[in-house]
């Protein structure tokens, strides 16, 4: 359980989209330590002008898991992170409306001008996201044998390691270098404020202040 005189905690995603978090954390009334911004910086952990709020700086996949299991209160993860994962623990109130991209089948250009999805009842897919990739294709009936790969997917259907990929896509234009085209669409992706559920319990009114506080400056953006 989440103790409710402890220092809040506030795990952010590294990546693509921290500069579009952070100034809706920083419109919010946080502002990090300057070894932040310091890209020499080995830091994962910084105080910030409040003094009983630091921020945590992890991967992507990993904001979910620190909120779901307490090590932090707040977060900002991806709704493709939130659906792979599922956590009971935590709750998701809050769109922020950034880091908007989309989860799609995609296979090469040559393979697509004489397949038929419709006819698929097995194919093996490259993915970041097993869970996400089963459930789609088990709800229409297909049996999908996934390879777990964290980056570089786009190479799998070049090598033979499978003919299919599911991945992230935002512009389309890394598909398009790999002689990759787009299949279907699983699922539109934005920016989620997450919360772990025992500390909504245990600190209602700090952390609907703060659910509160994200909500207004997703609003101005």
């Amino acid at each position: 359980m989440t103790a409710s005189n402890e220092p809040l905690v506030i795990a952010l995603p590294k990546g693509r989209i921290l500069k579009e978090v952070m100034g809706l954390v920083r419109h919010a009334g946080i502002e990090p330590e300057a070894a932040f911004d310091d890209p020499g910086s080995r830091q994962l952990r910084f105080a910030t002008n409040l003094p009983h709020v630091s921020i945590v700086r992890v991967r992507s996949f990993d904001v979910a898991t620190f909120v779901a299991f307490g090590a932090a209160h707040l977060g900002v993860a991806g709704n493709d992170v939130l659906m792979e994962f599922d956590f009971s623990e935590i709750y998701a109130p809050l769109d922020l409306g950034i880091g908007r991209c989309r989860l799609v089948v995609a296979e090469p250009a040559e393979l697509r001008r004489s397949d038929n999805p419709v006819r698929w009842s097995h194919v093996r897919v490259a993915t970041k996201y097993p869970g996400i990739t089963q459930r789609h294709f088990a709800a229409r009936g297909v049996q999908a044998e996934c390879i777990k790969l964290n980056g570089a997917m786009e190479l799998a259907p070049q090598l033979g390691l499978c003919r299919r990929i599911v991945d992230l896509v935002s512009t389309g234009e890394t598909l398009k270098a790999n002689g990759l085209v787009e299949v279907e669409t699983i699922a539109e992706i934005t920016s989620r404020l997450v919360v772990n559920r025992a500390a909504l319990k245990t600190r209602p009114v700090e952390m609907n202040d703060w659910i509160g506080r994200f909500r207004e400056a997703a609003n101005a953006a």
